[in-house]
């Protein structure tokens, strides 16, 4: 339906897409459907940048997601055949580790990374989408109890720990699935086609080899060790002659990422700091979640009134995190604008040189120094002062000298910083003849 014929109630219009309606604000008009399936519907829409206020009602049936567009997903760029550098590849790899370093921080799994969940648009920024899978993580293997064996990954993505069943895996799983999609960059194709469950298993067995008795021990089932210990005893293969246009740093990490044990598979935070990725490397854009996901709480919540209100509660926080945001960077300008506006008023002065001194310019002022107001002058003593120098043990200067003649009177007079009349000369005279 055209936007302009939907219908309109109370600022929302109702469009159809799909053949089922969309609820939404009415300053947004939808330009074409872009797809659908389990995650819901998802079209295009644009914003018309109108005046009218709207606010998010409590009763509530859909929930609307409003994200900007991007134009294309990783499986589009690998699938069209475009060429791509090895900085694309060491771009969309370091991206990936960005955003997944942030969910782990929060103790998330994503559980489904995989090319067609990395969405991406024309200026090559990246993005995860699809935590359908999610779940949290805890390092006490009994918390993540319940949720921990449920499905996870598309199956070329999955982690061999998990093929193995072995239920308390890690965050390394997540790891797995980036060394897949880097493998599919640098190949232009999928590192592990497995047909179903079982060849998937094999298929990774054939690439990496077949594993110790103790890794085998430590990840698998019974039921999997004794498969795997059936199989013929298999060598690892060589990256570079999978791979033999790839870059040495990208094998290296790839090698690191793709390991059977999922205790020495690299972490997350390991990896962006790979040689591979130094070009890239930014801590400003590696940032963490300050607070850790309560997947506890929201897992045991079963009422749908009780999952509206924690919806609300989440988007009002999240509001209130915006507001409180826009303030700190309007506030943020204002001190620059005040800074910028000080600085325009006050232009900054010529730095005064720190060996000067008041006789800098003896040579170009013939004379008497000129002592500057800023520099301290010396002390002015009157005539009781100076009668008792004699007598000062510190000060006593003049004991044994000779008298002066008018030229070294002069010469004490630019010493001792103060003029002699012709009485206290004459004293002074005297008192060393």
């Amino acid at each position: 339906m055209d936007q302009q014929e939907a219908p309109i109630y109370y600022g929302r219009s109702v469009n159809k897409v799909y053949n089922q309606e969309f609820i939404i604000d009415s300053r947004f008009k939808i330009v074409k459907e872009l797809g659908h399936g389990a995650y819901g519907i998802v079209c295009s829409a644009k914003y018309d940048n109108g005046s009218k206020k709207f606010s998010i009602q409590t009763t509530f049936n859909e929930i609307y997601l409003y994200e900007e567009l991007m134009e294309c997903d990783m499986h589009q760029i690998i699938r069209s055949g475009q060429p791509l550098s090895d900085q694309h590849y060491q771009s969309f790899i370091y991206q990936v580790l960005c955003g997944l370093n942030f969910i782990h921080s929060a103790d998330v799994l994503h559980r489904d990374l995989k090319p067609g969940n990395l969405l991406v648009n024309a200026d090559c920024e990246l993005k995860i989408c699809d935590f359908g899978l999610a779940r949290g993580f805890s390092e006490n293997p009994d918390e993540n109890a319940g949720f921990m064996t449920e499905y996870v990954a598309t199956r070329w993505y999955r982690a061999p720990e998990i093929m193995l069943s072995f239920t308390n895996y890690t965050k390394a799983i997540d790891i797995w699935s980036v060394g897949c999609i880097l493998a599919e960059l640098l190949g232009g194709k999928p590192l592990f086609r497995g047909k179903d469950y079982v060849d998937q298993l094999n298929q990774i067995l054939m690439i990496l080899g077949t594993p110790p008795e103790s890794t085998l021990q430590r990840i698998g089932s019974h039921r999997a060790q004794n498969y795997v210990r059936s199989l013929p005893i298999t060598r690892k293969a060589s990256y570079e002659e999978l791979f033999p246009d790839a870059n040495p740093l990208a094998l290296d990490l790839l090698e690191r990422m793709l390991t059977l044990d999922p205790r020495e598979r690299i972490t997350v935070r390991d990896a962006l700091n790979h040689k591979y990725l130094e070009l890239w490397h930014d801590p400003k854009e590696e940032i963490e979640c300050q607070v850790k996901f309560d997947f506890k709480s929201f897992e045991t919540v079963d009422g749908l009134d009780e999952m509206k209100q924690l919806i609300m509660d989440e988007v009002q926080k999240f509001r209130e995190f915006l507001h409180m945001q826009k303030r700190e960077e309007q506030r943020q300008e204002e001190e620059e604008k005040e800074l910028l506006e000080q600085q325009r008023q006050f232009p900054a002065q010529e730095s005064m040189d720190i060996s000067q001194t008041p006789y800098n310019n003896l040579e170009t002022n013939i004379g008497t120094p000129q002592v500057e107001d800023d520099y301290p002058r010396p002390q002015e003593l009157d005539e009781f002062t100076f009668s008792n120098l004699e007598s000062s043990s510190s000060m006593n200067l003049f004991q044994d000298m000779a008298k002066p003649s008018g030229e070294e009177y002069i010469k004490l007079e630019e010493e001792l910083g103060f003029g002699l009349d012709g009485a206290m000369f004459n004293n002074y005279c005297n008192d060393h003849q």
